[in-house]
């Protein structure tokens, strides 16, 4: 069964076993800052979902990868659909074979949940393939120097976030915490971090 949702001007269509399109993915593409003519990569890509959200907000240079194939095959299928020029890669993210220092701005909505922590959902949600650490190591090695790199997360893992973006040369500059209301705590956290950038953080 195949599920298609509307997004703005573009459509976003997953099939059964495709990770669906959730609000976390959808405050991250309003928060990340993009700018006409920037190379983008999507790290852990699924659908393709954030490559299309990026699409709409200005003329981009669109990559994903993505380690499952039929989810690969899906954000493709999506691009494709919208009439959208790119290339979404198969393969692991923290060895594929894409230019070090080669884009702009690097994007995650990775999984939120260290092996081990009680927590499930699959790979999608657990880091079985891919820890924090790894993630931000890749964007790292990818983003160019004054390039950005923009992530949601959980908010209880902040420190985690933060240590990791560090230790990639992945400085912290804004940060945004989203509850579902004012009387809620918050349920999703925000980051964007600049390549080798000068320490100073904005809180929104």
């Amino acid at each position: 069964m195949t599920k298609t949702e509307q997004l703005g001007s573009l459509t976003l269509s997953w099939p059964e076993g495709v990770f669906p399109l959730g609000r976390d993915a959808l405050r991250l593409g309003e928060f990340a800052a993009v700018r006409t003519g920037w190379r983008m990569c999507d790290l852990g890509t699924g659908s393709g979902v954030l490559l299309l959200l990026l699409a709409q907000r200005a003329e981009l240079s669109l990559t994903g990868i993505e380690l499952d194939p039929l989810s690969a095959h899906t954000a493709r299928n999506n691009l494709a659909a919208n009439g959208l020029a790119g290339t979404v890669v198969c393969g692991d993210l923290r060895t594929a074979s894409l230019p070090a220092g080669g884009f702009d701005l690097v994007i995650s909505n990775p999984p939120y949940f260290p092996v081990g922590s009680g927590k499930s959902g699959g790979p999608a949600r657990c880091e079985e393939f891919c820890t924090l650490e790894e993630l931000c190591a890749a964007a790292g090695r990818l983003t160019r120097n004054g390039g950005r790199f923009a992530l949601c997360h959980r908010p209880e893992r902040l420190a985690d976030v933060i240590c990791g973006l560090r230790s990639a040369r992945l400085e912290p500059k804004r940060l945004k915490l989203v509850s579902h209301g004012p009387d809620h705590p918050p349920s999703l956290l925000l980051v964007e971090s600049v390549k080798q950038g000068k320490p100073g953080l904005t809180y929104e």
